[in-house]
């Protein structure tokens, strides 16, 4: 299945231009904290209101990555006529930055060192660093859309006709591409999502994303998994990872691990949707987690749920350990969590 032959099953959410688009020296970003009430997009002018729309929440998931990436075009367009090593440096520190503003999930680091990488070679030849981006992004886009095909195929074929389906936060493209598709395939299915407090993330972005693709969905509160589970209505547990370790160890939205604990107890397979492993994170202690303003834990969506002097906690992301992950769902097929070497072979 080609890239171009998903979009009539995206959402709205997933749609190529609205996750974040390059128009004229601007960056836009769909403004996921408005959503499903409001369908809008941030206008960022410069790379300092690209890295703020990322750390406020303005987009997640797979989102930042490319929001940052058309960042680096726009910063290159600043800089076009510039002496090549005050450019270079000028889109070094916009990496920087862009870089800093996800700690956990290295998908948006990484994509970013292969920016800079296209950078220099743009210099070297003389060539427009701005059209060298847009072309390397083009690219890269399709390449992650094609990815995103393959791994929701090998995930719809891993559901049975009548599976409910368990997920967490919004799994993005891969996870939504691979319930269409079981749809698709004739497949009677039902979708759980926890709310994902403190941004309602599965209340306001998977469940609108999978209902618009007529799917039955219900959401539950981030408490009542495991009360679920234990009703027998799921067989299948799917999350995306921000980040998996190459020893096996899933790193994703906070909540994640315990649904994953429980989806074991009452052996319900968990499987992970992965833009892959990286190789500069061995291990969990390799992980560093994201820790976000505790004041955050204290309300949801403007309103308060505690007293403003009460302490709060708020780690972002949690790490599943590989004996609770039944596959790792790659481009390159479903590989066992003990086997993720075997990605890069």
């Amino acid at each position: 299945m080609s890239d171009t032959s998903i979009d009539h099953l995206l959402p709205f959410l997933l749609r190529r231009n609205n996750v974040a688009r390059y128009e004229n020296g601007v960056v836009f970003i769909g403004d996921r904290r408005k959503y499903p009430f409001e369908k809008v997009f941030v206008r960022c002018p410069d790379v300092e209101c690209v890295a703020h729309a990322i750390e406020i929440m303005v987009t997640q998931g797979g989102g930042p990555s490319l929001a940052a990436m058309y960042a680096m075009v726009m910063a290159a367009r600043q800089v076009d006529g510039k002496a090549k090593s005050e450019a270079r440096d000028y889109l070094q520190k916009a990496r920087l930055r862009l870089v800093n503003t996800r700690p956990t999930n290295t998908a948006l680091s990484l994509r970013l060192a292969k920016a800079m990488d296209v950078v220099d070679k743009a210099i070297a030849n003389g060539d427009s660093i701005e059209e060298s981006l847009l072309n390397w992004i083009e690219k890269s886009r399709d390449k992650m859309y094609k990815h995103y095909a393959i791994k929701g195929r090998l995930g719809a074929d891993l559901i049975e006709d009548g599976d409910g389906i368990l997920t967490m936060c919004f799994a993005e493209t891969a996870f939504l591409l691979c319930v269409a598709m079981a749809k698709q395939d004739g497949k009677d299915i039902r979708v759980f999502t926890p709310e994902t407090r403190p941004y309602l993330q599965g209340a306001r972005l998977t469940a609108p994303s999978v209902h618009e693709l007529g799917i039955p969905v219900q959401v539950i509160g981030d408490n009542m998994p495991a009360h679920i589970l234990s009703q027998g209505k799921v067989q299948k547990y799917f999350t995306a990872a921000d980040l998996v370790t190459l020893d096996g160890h899933v790193v994703n939205k906070i909540g994640t691990f315990q649904n994953a604990i429980a989806a074991h107890y009452h052996g319900v397979p968990y499987f992970v949707f992965a833009w892959g492993p990286d190789r500069e994170k061995p291990d969990r202690a390799s992980v560093v987690i994201e820790e976000r303003d505790p004041a955050e834990m204290r309300s949801c969506r403007g309103a308060p749920t505690t007293a403003a002097e009460i302490d709060a906690y708020y780690p972002a992301f949690d790490i599943t350990p590989p004996h609770l992950v039944a596959g790792v769902i790659t481009e390159h097929g479903i590989l066992s969590s003990y086997d993720l070497k075997r990605y890069f072979a």
